[in-house]
């Protein structure tokens, strides 16, 4: 019988030319497939693989040589060391998206009885996290799609968070007139003529996630001029942004009247994050 050795490096040779991280991509199939960690696959690398495991290795493979993202095939993704369910209705949480969690716990303080606004919440990893690292807090999330807040409102359960009311709603539409301390938000800021849409999983992901009017700063418009209507004085409002975009988001946050206006680097050393403050 095959063992997890030898199907390991067969996989890793099958997904060279379709990842960057061949091997790392099959120890975490595999593993999934298995229902063990990547260590196990190391301390046990001689053991059999029965024929239904080598099936269910396989067509996972065939899928990831087509392109489909890790996080789709299992169904799950970390995030602030956290599991989070997700499904092609959502984008697949990335490191950068923390600096958002980053910079919110250094606006608020954990035991303190805020009112958080995520908005298009998409997995609810910003609004699950926000709830549990601040249990005092109140954290409102929105998404315009019923099957994202689905997965978000999973997700919230999963973590056992009862501080959280999840809202259908196209940005501020369905929102009633509540004055939040935070509004926070990683809206679509993709162009649609940019040529990464092509590249890598993002090809899976839901356009109505990632692309935006207006060079792809119609949404992010939208919700700066909103904000301050919702937002308490002195509140603060975060926005994720094109690693390109900070000039302009800038510019958009000062136009409307923003205080200390600043954009912040995420892990790559990219503008990622835009704050204001309302005055």
């Amino acid at each position: 019988m095959p063992t997890i050795k030898t199907q390991l490096a067969l996989a890793a040779t099958c997904l060279a030319d379709h990842s960057d991280t061949p091997l790392l991509d099959a120890e975490v199939l595999l593993g999934f497939v298995l229902g063990k960690p990547r260590t196990y696959l190391r301390a046990w690398c001689d053991n059999p693989l029965t024929e239904q495991q080598l099936a269910a290795f396989d067509a996972l493979l065939e899928q990831r040589q087509f392109g489909t993202p890790i996080a789709y095939l299992t169904g799950t993704r970390e995030f602030w060391s956290r599991d989070f369910r997700v499904t092609p209705d959502v984008l697949i949480p990335r490191p950068d998206t923390e600096l958002l969690i980053e910079l919110s716990l250094a606006l608020i303080q954990k035991n303190q009885a805020v009112k958080l606004l995520d908005l298009g919440t998409g997995s609810g990893i910003i609004a699950v996290t926000l709830a549990a690292e601040c249990p005092n807090a109140f954290v409102t999330a929105t998404d315009a799609s019923k099957a994202a807040l689905s997965v978000a409102q999973y997700n919230a359960h999963r973590h056992q968070l009862t501080n959280i009311e999840f809202i259908l709603s196209d940005w501020f539409s369905n929102i009633p007139k509540t004055a939040f301390d935070l509004v926070i938000s990683n809206p679509p800021y993709i162009a649609d003529y940019d040529e990464h849409l092509q590249q890598g999983d993002v090809r899976f992901e839901p356009s109505t996630a990632l692309i935006a009017a207006d060079h792809g700063l119609s949404d992010i418009k939208t919700i700066a001029d909103h904000a301050r209507g919702y937002l308490k004085p002195a509140g603060h409002l975060l926005i994720e942004h094109g690693y390109n975009q900070a000039p302009q988001v800038q510019a958009i946050f000062n136009a409307l009247a923003y205080d200390k206006v600043q954009s912040y680097q995420d892990l790559s050393g990219q503008p990622r994050v835009t704050y204001g403050q309302k005055p």
